[in-house]
């Protein structure tokens, strides 16, 4: 019998791949990082998130489900490791005038990275770690590489959020719920007398509040101007956290004659380039800091599909690696809103093969 330790948040995918673990000969333990800091101003929580006050809801929640399973449960303190790989990545991305991704960092390095690695310096004992993510994995002998491949329920696949796994953390990671669909797991949950996690609303966003500004320094932004294509002033933005590429609403700027959109930021100059929709679209893109996941890096051009936003079909493009670990992705077909700072996952078919930032 082998030991798992468990990435447990008390909600419905978690508790059930315990229940799938269990089931299939496991002894199981569950481990849940707390990452909050009260000393940041978000009073009280406004929506479903990740990040605030209402950690320890969610705390208390995993705590509960691992005591109906029977299983230990474990929090691994990891505040400061937070504070220092995710929300300062965070800000600095947003202060340089771009949109990070913070999902994909925390899994990278504190879901997968810090958290099992704690729970062993505690001096938990386990063989494997596991987590409720909708993504598959195997082995590839030709290659001599784990694979990361989508899910087998497409509208809940997570493979882009994982695409800067290493082959050491894959190694080790049992996903049960790759081979399921969400209804199936919600049906397993009403089965097995969990209904109430069924009914309990998910968490969605980084964080419970909108106003990201709680996480800055004072004074680390400021209002600038908005400007059209021509570099005539339309405007004041508010500061550029609040933009991102394709942002229609909220924008400071009215009387067009058609919807507006942020076109480019501008970190510099402190200013927000808007115009038509037209202008957004692009064919290709360049990111560096490329994690070459399913295979080894590639030497060569590859034909492959590449996701540009998690809600983000993956498109027919041309890959050509530029070396130190950058590439240059050409798309058959223009992209919508292709966004600087965001993250490009890239595909063969159903196969995860790598991911980087958008430059």
């Amino acid at each position: 019998m082998k030991k798992v330790a468990l990435g447990m948040s008390g909600g419905i995918d978690s508790t059930m791949s315990a229940l799938l673990l269990l089931e299939q000969g496991y002894e199981v333990i569950g481990i849940t990082m707390a990452i909050w800091d009260d000393s940041i101003d978000i009073k009280e929580s406004i929506k479903s998130g990740c990040y605030g006050p209402g950690e320890i809801h969610d705390l208390e929640a995993a705590k509960k489900a691992c005591a109906e399973l029977g299983i230990e449960h474990y929090i691994i303190e990891l505040k400061e490791e937070f504070s220092q790989n995710v929300l300062s990545y965070f800000c600095d991305t947003y202060l340089d005038g771009k949109t990070p991704n913070p999902c994909v960092m925390c899994n990278q390095r504190m879901k997968f990275g810090f958290l099992p690695e704690r729970a062993k310096a505690m001096g938990l004992d386990f063989d494997y770690f596991a987590t409720g993510h909708y993504v598959r994995k195997s082995y590839e002998k030709a290659l001599q590489r784990w694979q990361l491949h989508r899910a087998a329920d497409s509208g809940k696949d997570q493979s882009y959020f994982l695409c800067f796994l290493s082959q050491k953390q894959l190694s080790h990671v049992i996903f049960p719920l790759g081979e399921l669909t969400k209804a199936e797991i919600r049906e397993l949950a009403k089965r097995k007398g969990f209904t109430y996690l069924t009914e309990k609303k998910e968490s969605q966003d980084f964080l419970e509040t909108d106003d990201y500004s709680v996480l800055f320094e004072q004074n680390a932004f400021s209002e600038g101007d908005i400007v059209d294509l021509q570099n005539n002033v339309i405007g004041t933005h508010k500061g550029l956290i609040h933009y991102t590429i394709g942002q229609r609403r909220n924008l400071g700027i009215s009387g067009r004659s058609e919807p507006w959109y942020v076109l480019s930021i501008d970190a510099q100059a402190n200013r927000v380039v808007m115009g038509p929709k037209q202008y957004l679209y692009r064919k290709e893109l360049s990111a560096s800091n490329v994690n070459w996941l399913s295979i080894a890096p590639p030497e060569t051009e590859i034909k492959a599909s590449a996701k540009i936003r998690l809600q983000h079909d993956p498109a027919p493009c041309t890959v050509i690696p530029l070396g130190k670990n950058k590439v240059r992705v050409i798309f058959n077909l223009e992209q919508l809103s292709i966004t600087p700072g965001q993250v490009v996952a890239i595909y063969h078919e159903n196969t995860l093969l790598g991911g980087g930032i958008i430059d």
